[in-house]
């Protein structure tokens, strides 16, 4: 069967890593979680004391980055892929709110992103790939046959994340995470290095008030005719 390579882009706690995983399932894709690999080299500063509130010293994470080993392996429990660093698999301690305040800044600094980018592009060079970030239609996968560009109101994103840590025994309030999915999409949008930006033959999805079924067969049906090359 063909294989395409699908692209999908958006605005933090859009659900983009579900809608990839859904689909990849579904089309016995390979699915790789690019803001992982971000999460994970955030991880990597936070617990080296490169980066804390207040403090960032780009040169020691830069100097860092040739030491710092990232891949995917299958959880046989869970039967789901878990981002490892350095051999350990930090998928569980990349998901904090402690994270997530760190991971833009780490993600404009140009160094980072050319590590990550060139790991993306080998992981997807044979396509039948699903892969979701802020730049994989625009910078990563510019040819790829199928871009989605998901959006949602910063409220609902909040919403959404401030549940997901709650679930995860994590004490915040939902004003601090309604603040830190604000700055993200500032310093997002506003870096230098691979803004967050819609491709222009992207299809945008606003999936605020969009349950994840409907959202699911709506881009599995786009996915479904850019394989028939109905498109």
């Amino acid at each position: 069967m063909h294989k395409i390579t699908i692209a999908i882009d958006g605005y933090s706690s859009t659900g983009k890593s579900t809608i990839a995983k859904q689909l990849a399932d579904w089309l016995s894709y390979i699915y790789v979680d690019t803001g992982a690999m971000y999460r994970a080299i955030t991880l990597y500063a936070i617990n080296n004391n490169i980066i804390s509130e207040g403090f960032f010293d780009t040169e020691k994470l830069i100097t860092a980055l040739p030491s710092i080993k990232l891949y995917f392996k299958k959880n046989i429990a869970t039967d789901k892929a878990e981002i490892c660093l350095n051999g350990i698999s930090v998928e569980k301690e990349i998901r904090t709110l402690e994270v997530s305040q760190f991971v833009s800044p780490i993600a404009t600094i140009s160094e980072v992103r050319r590590k990550l980018v060139d790991q993306q592009q080998q992981m997807g060079k044979e396509k039948g790939v699903v892969m979701d970030g802020r730049d994989i239609g625009t910078v990563v996968f510019p040819d790829a046959e199928l871009k989605i560009f998901l959006d949602a109101s910063a409220e609902e994103r909040a919403k959404r994340r401030y549940k997901e840590l709650l679930d995860r025994g994590e004490e915040v309030t939902f004003q601090d995470v309604l603040q830190n999915v604000k700055e993200r999409d500032y310093i997002d949008s506003t870096r230098e290095d691979s803004p967050l930006t819609k491709a222009k033959d992207a299809i945008e999805i606003d999936n605020s008030e969009m349950n994840l079924e409907d959202q699911f067969h709506i881009i599995l049906q786009l996915a479904k005719d850019r394989i028939a090359g109905r498109v």
